[in-house]
């Protein structure tokens, strides 16, 4: 293995496929923007399948190349992590309330092991679910990276050393979701995406007059931010119940302090 990487084009070493993933997206995204492939029935035809398209191959490249450059600790923790996403994203779902919740493990990877771990949690978890159970969550696999790698950067930043500061991580990081996903939602399913609840609120934006694009961005701004404040406190109830040596296994915990002021650490050990 080790061979192999030697043997690979610069412009295809980790960091390169990081930064190859992460172009595609931002051209996928401004492309949808500036084009708006809204009908009254939706989208659909050649626009929603470049998007689709441009989503998961920059997602797939971004998580290549996050994924190569983790520890052994940290890999072995993302199955498990994937897993709560999927469970606690189902549950929301089949419940009906504009919530999600399918960011638990994500984020709780994003904390302990940094914005690398928190992309790639949260990108193969969508890519998982939408080649295996719900093919729409493919182009969503962009959103959950950002929110892996947000709350990464925000736990970096001292953010989820406090309950407060951490709910309050929590609606930006639902802030940065709402707006990258309105556009997927918009022009690529036509506003058809997504659980019940979150399908009647943008149908109640759009029953007042706003565009596919601004219905879509106002129930992220809305129900994100709640969803994902409520995410940070049921991951902040996980790590808490988590033995403190378990924790200390990861760099990114010990290195930046994340969970705890430097002289608490201290006294813990």
């Amino acid at each position: 293995m080790a061979g192999f990487s030697r043997s690979m084009p610069s412009w295809l070493d980790e960091r390169w496929r990081i930064g190859w993933g992460t172009g595609v997206v931002l051209v996928t995204y401004a492309g949808l923007i500036a084009v708006r492939p809204a009908s009254e029935h939706g989208v659909g035809g050649p626009i929603a399948l470049l998007a689709l398209v441009g989503y998961t191959l920059g997602a797939l490249l971004i998580v290549s190349g996050a994924v190569a450059r983790l520890p052994a600790t940290t890999v072995a923790l993302l199955p498990v992590a994937i897993t709560v996403n999927i469970v606690m994203g189902k549950i929301v779902y089949f419940s009906g309330l504009p919530l999600q919740l399918d960011s638990i493990g994500t984020v709780l990877v994003g904390v302990v092991a940094g914005p690398a771990a928190g992309a790639a949690t949260g990108a193969l978890a969508s890519v998982i679910v939408g080649m295996t159970i719900t093919p729409g969550a493919l182009p969503y696999a962009v959103t959950a990276a950002m929110i892996g790698f947000t709350a990464g950067m925000l736990a970096r930043a001292g953010l989820f050393r406090r309950l407060p500061t951490a709910v309050l991580a929590g609606g930006l990081i639902g802030v940065v979701a709402g707006v990258i996903s309105a556009p997927i939602t918009a022009f690529v399913f036509g506003n058809a995406s997504g659980s019940v609840g979150q399908s009647a609120l943008i149908a109640t934006f759009q029953a007042f007059g706003n565009g596919m694009l601004k219905a879509a961005t106002l129930q992220g701004l809305v129900a994100d931010p709640l969803d994902k404040a409520l995410t940070v406190v049921l991951a902040m109830a996980i790590l808490k119940g988590l033995p403190p040596g378990f924790l200390h296994r990861f760099p990114f915990v010990r290195d930046r302090h994340v969970l705890a002021p430097r002289r608490d650490l201290v006294r813990a050990g």
